[in-house]
């Protein structure tokens, strides 16, 4: 296991949306609306939603799976990147990237979002852990 790099994002990012979840049921409507907010802030939206949905869905998945409800998802930009945060409650675990894990054994979120993004760390604030993931947008 590696550790993620600890570090705030684009501390002059603006928020677009946020979105709470409290169950992995609203992770349906959570790419609904994140393909939504996409359209309505940049122009490449089939190829980024596509990563960024993977990113969302993954982060989101780990939130609810290994921290404490509610999760929150939220969409920043700074200049010309789009930044997803992913808040849950559980300060105690920190994020790692399980790299020796084998395809098919689960656990490859944060390698994914690895892939997928441009950028990725996490912080945390008194209440909250933090994963985010940074897109060219």
């Amino acid at each position: 296991m590696s550790a993620l790099q600890s570090s705030a994002p684009h501390p002059a990012a603006a928020e677009l949306h946020c979105w709470t979840l409290g169950t992995f049921g609203e992770l349906r409507s959570l790419r609904a609306a994140l393909r939504e907010a996409i359209e309505d802030h940049t122009d490449e939206v089939d190829d980024l939603f596509d990563r960024m949905a993977v990113v969302a869905t993954e982060l989101a998945t780990n939130a609810l799976r290994h921290g404490l409800p509610p999760t929150e998802v939220r969409l920043l930009r700074e200049d010309d990147h789009l930044i997803l945060d992913v808040a849950d409650h559980d300060l105690g675990t920190l994020p790692a990237v399980d790299e020796g894990r084998p395809l098919g054994a689960g656990g490859l979120g944060l390698q994914l979002t690895k892939t997928f993004a441009i950028d990725v760390g996490w912080y945390r604030t008194g209440t909250t852990k933090h994963v985010w993931a940074s897109f060219p947008g």
